[in-house]
């Protein structure tokens, strides 16, 4: 079930693409130099070319450190975490055949902060260093799948409606659970920056924690486009899927293996940033039509960019103090959810 405005298509794909490369890398420069310490555009594109040619810091030690140390590599992850949620939302969009899914409907994003919150205040796992969060938000984001899926296969084949419903008890139950384990917790301290962490936050922000997401987000992205086609298919209904040759529970099972690995992944370097995955699938919908192998890039361009520019809303707006980016998304994305429902009551 898609909207009108997705079924048009009314741009060429490729200029809409372009357009969002031009946008995503005009977006990464200027947020890197938006700041409590402004640091022009050329500076930092100077910054950047001496840092890739492996030469002495063409600016003074303390703005390379600002650029290079501190606001790149959160400007480079909100790109990954934005592209990568957004991309698994036009998954499971197209997986449990809803216009209003996103990683929270199958209990994805609640299993994995479960898991990260949980290794965080009771202190387990500690041998795993800074693989801590990564491997236990995916071990929960995991669980969270698998008992979705199980629940979902209880009345026989795992259709849209079972899964939906799955997930929302999944998603409940997880996270009244996290919400008892910052309540028990014997560390306010810690259960605040917990709390914090869960409604989204990039400030925890390095260069090792970015290329894991990023070879993850990369991953995803490309295996998405290339399943763009039994994506297509299973939107289209099981039926529909069957006669071009494609097996929806089996297709449906990868997608939420896929979905599980990259989603795990973005909460245990962002904690839950929601909407973003729910917003841009509709937005890059409505740009390019929704032909996944297409929709699919589409998407990952507009999500880093619409994460950019949020993410430095949350870090500025009321300087030096920082808002969860959770609440910025909740603030844009409750309207937007209000005029789609609104949308879908027309077509109906």
């Amino acid at each position: 079930m898609h909207t009108a405005a997705g079924r048009r298509g009314p741009r060429s794909p490729r200029l809409v693409a372009c357009g969002l490369v031009v946008l995503l890398l005009v977006s990464a420069v200027v947020a890197v130099g938006i700041g409590p310490v402004p640091v022009h555009p050329a500076v930092v594109l100077e910054v950047l070319a001496s840092h890739v040619r492996g030469e002495a810091p063409a600016a003074p030690p303390a703005v390379d450190a600002i650029v290079w140390t501190v606001r790149l590599p959160r400007v480079l992850l909100a790109v990954v975490v934005g592209a990568t949620l957004s991309i698994a939302g036009v998954a499971l969009q197209a997986m449990v055949r809803n216009v209003l899914a996103d990683p929270y409907v199958l209990g994805v994003t609640s299993g994995a902060s479960t898991g990260a919150a949980a290794a965080i205040l009771l202190g387990f796992g500690s041998a795993l260093g800074s693989y801590l969060l990564p491997v236990t938000a995916f071990a929960g984001a995991l669980v969270a799948t698998l008992a979705v899926l199980f629940f979902a296969r209880l009345g026989g084949t795992v259709s849209s409606l079972r899964l939906v419903l799955a997930g929302i008890a999944i998603g409940y139950v997880l996270s009244s659970v996290t919400s008892f384990l910052i309540f028990a917790s014997d560390s306010p301290e810690a259960g605040r920056s917990v709390l914090f962490w869960l409604l989204g936050s990039l400030n925890q922000a390095r260069w090792d924690t970015l290329a894991v997401a990023a070879v993850v987000g990369l991953g995803t992205a490309v295996l998405l486009t290339a399943l763009g086609g039994a994506l297509d298919a299973i939107a289209s209904g099981d039926e529909t899927a069957l006669t071009v040759g494609v097996d929806a529970d089996r297709m449906r099972l990868v997608l939420a293996l896929v979905v599980a690995v990259a989603v795990g992944t973005m909460v245990a370097v962002s904690g839950g940033i929601g909407f973003i995955g729910l917003v841009v699938p509709h937005l890059a919908r409505a740009l390019v039509g929704a032909t996944h192998h297409v929709l699919v890039p589409v998407a990952a361009l507009l999500g880093g960019a619409v994460l950019v520019w949020t993410d430095t809303l949350a870090r500025t707006a009321f300087s030096p103090q920082e808002l969860p980016i959770g609440i910025v998304t909740g603030l844009v994305g409750g309207p937007f959810l209000l005029v789609l429902l609104q949308r879908l009551h027309q077509h109906a």
